[in-house]
């Protein structure tokens, strides 16, 4: 930092401390390292948002790595959520409190119990959901007060999507002083991060206890953070929802994920595919209309050499991840037999032509590992072998390779409380993944299967403490109990590294064979799935 820089922080923080009540609390104010922020306070807890970390990723820094943000003068209001990152409504039933869409959209969000820099509190940083292609930090499922209420600082971040986060070309890697393309999202990651150690004192947090966290994608994230040796350095511990980066949207090399790109320019151009330049001066609106088109390539994250030196599997089968302790688990329902048996009845005759459809001359092994004598087991049997395919096989990867080279703790679990039902109002509406509802008026509510667990995404309410933010659902008193848990295990691991607390099942680490099945009654068992996954191994 500049000496003048210097100075002015300085003279910006006697000014916070010294200017008049009548002008803002000092208490909701903070100073950090690009000028002074100026929250809201609820009943105890402060809130900052939409706080700049990287400079808009616009014009000739569109396919950039994030820069750093610009500082500002006198005070800027952090009262409401920054826009979010560009996407279309795939998920329609995401809720968001955003700012509008916008490429614009490097901000993020903090909650603290606080009232001064001095008190060192442990740190969450969580990355949404969404498969790389939606999400955003204000989804109220993400809000952090209930986390800071439980003295915690809780952060959420925003990052680029699709084709904005994650589009390889030859262009960009030749451009590149690292040789490198494609994966922009996981960088506007790693420079929150950066972001967090800089400027988190500010608020009361310990730049040295950050446990990064998130679901689905953002569940993919946490576990290529802790691959990059960019950010292994940075985060003390890491939660995992659903999903990680050894087999759900795995990384591709570089050259497959160039390839992808230079398909996409194609489809931009009449004739010739547009140039680097031509490219980055479409409209933000063009460029994600343009991913709407069939046939488009889903843009994944690359082996690029730089944030991935090698493919993330050989980092962890190396040990070479951040070595920190590891709580990851699944739902008991990531996806449904439908994806198994498609429309034909869950027989046991049409689950294992499906398995002789989907398994070649390996059905019959497929079918000892996942078996069923009668309908009901049949629709047990093919939601696993679905949620496994989907998720979380890839999720179990990740513990179990931690487990044996991270030396660190790790823990398990398997999330099975199914939502409750709609509330009344709701009327003709089917479940989303984002915890919110899509209206159908054909009803084809009453033709889908009903789920038989916990499908993907609902356990995010229940772990971060945010019930009563969901509207949809007619939760139970069994349902806050399930939620209390759940979020004082998460609660635990955040501040030490380890779930366990009193009051609480005991949770025993994944290298004793154990896994804890959060439900309603919250227990132990022995993890009887290796076979499967091993299994699973093969196709991968």
């Amino acid at each position: 930092m500049k000496t003048t820089d210097r100075i002015r922080i300085g003279i910006m923080t006697i000014l916070t401390t010294t200017l008049p009540a009548a002008m803002g609390s000092a208490q909701e104010r903070v100073t950090i390292a690009n000028g002074i922020l100026e929250g809201t306070s609820n009943t105890g807890i402060r809130v900052f948002k939409g706080i700049p970390f990287a400079a808009p990723p616009v014009g000739d820094l569109r396919w950039r790595p994030p820069q750093p943000p610009g500082n500002w003068s006198g005070v800027r209001k952090a009262d409401k959520f920054g826009p979010r990152a560009m996407q279309r409504p795939i998920f329609g039933d995401m809720n968001f409190r955003s700012d509008g869409m916008s490429e614009d959209c490097l901000y993020l969000n903090v909650w603290t119990p606080a009232t001064s820099g001095r008190e060192k509190l442990p740190v969450l940083v969580y990355f949404y959901g969404g498969g790389f292609v939606a999400g955003d930090g204000s989804e109220p499922r993400y809000d952090g007060e209930s986390m800071a209420r439980k003295g915690i600082v809780a952060v959420t971040v925003n990052y680029r999507l699709g084709v904005f986060g994650f589009f390889a070309h030859p262009e960009l890697t030749q451009e590149s002083p690292q040789r490198a393309s494609g994966n922009y999202g996981l960088l506007d990651q790693h420079a929150a991060l950066e972001w967090v150690r800089q400027n988190i004192a500010a608020f009361g947090g310990n730049p040295k206890r950050v446990t990064i966290a998130g679901e689905s994608a953002g569940s993919i994230s946490v576990s290529a953070q802790m691959a990059s040796p960019l950010s292994k350095g940075l985060i003390a511990g890491a939660i995992g929802e659903s999903g990680s980066i050894l087999g759900a949207l795995s990384a591709v090399p570089l050259a497959e994920g160039e390839q992808s790109g230079i398909r996409f320019a194609a489809t931009l151009g009449r004739d010739d595919a547009p140039s680097l330049a031509a490219l980055r001066a479409l409209s933000a609106d063009k460029l994600l209309e343009a991913t709407a088109q069939p046939g488009i390539p889903w843009f994944r994250p690359t082996v690029d050499g730089y944030f991935f030196p090698k493919d993330p599997a050989d980092i962890y089968a190396a040990g070479e991840q951040a070595r920190v302790p590891l709580l990851a688990g699944s739902n008991s329902e990531e996806m449904g037999y439908a994806a198994i048996l498609g429309r034909e009845k869950p027989t046991v005759e049409n689950y294992r032509q499906a398995l002789q459809r989907l398994y070649p001359g390996k059905a019959n092994e497929v079918f000892t590992l996942y078996p069923a004598a009668n309908e009901t087991e049949v629709m047990d049997a093919a939601r696993d072998l679905a949620g496994d395919r989907f998720i979380s096989h890839s999720t179990w990867k990740w513990i179990d390779l931690s487990t044996k080279t991270g030396r660190r703790p790790t823990y398990y679990y398997l999330y099975a409380r199914p939502r409750p039902p709609m509330r009344p109002e709701m009327g003709n509406a089917v479940p989303g993944l984002a915890g919110g509802v899509k209206r159908d008026p054909e009803s084809v509510a009453s033709q889908q299967p009903q789920p038989r667990g916990a499908v993907h995404s609902a356990e995010i309410e229940y772990a971060l403490g945010n019930l009563d933010s969901n509207k949809v659902y007619a939760w139970t008193p069994d349902d806050y109990a399930v939620s209390r848990v759940m979020q004082e295990y998460f609660a635990n691991f955040i501040k030490t590294g380890n779930p366990n607390g009193p009051a609480l099942p005991r949770w025993s680490k994944f290298s004793r064979g154990q896994r804890l099945i959060l439900d309603v009654h919250t227990r132990a068992e022995r993890q009887n799935v290796r076979a499967r996954y091993e299994f699973l191994d093969q196709f991968k």
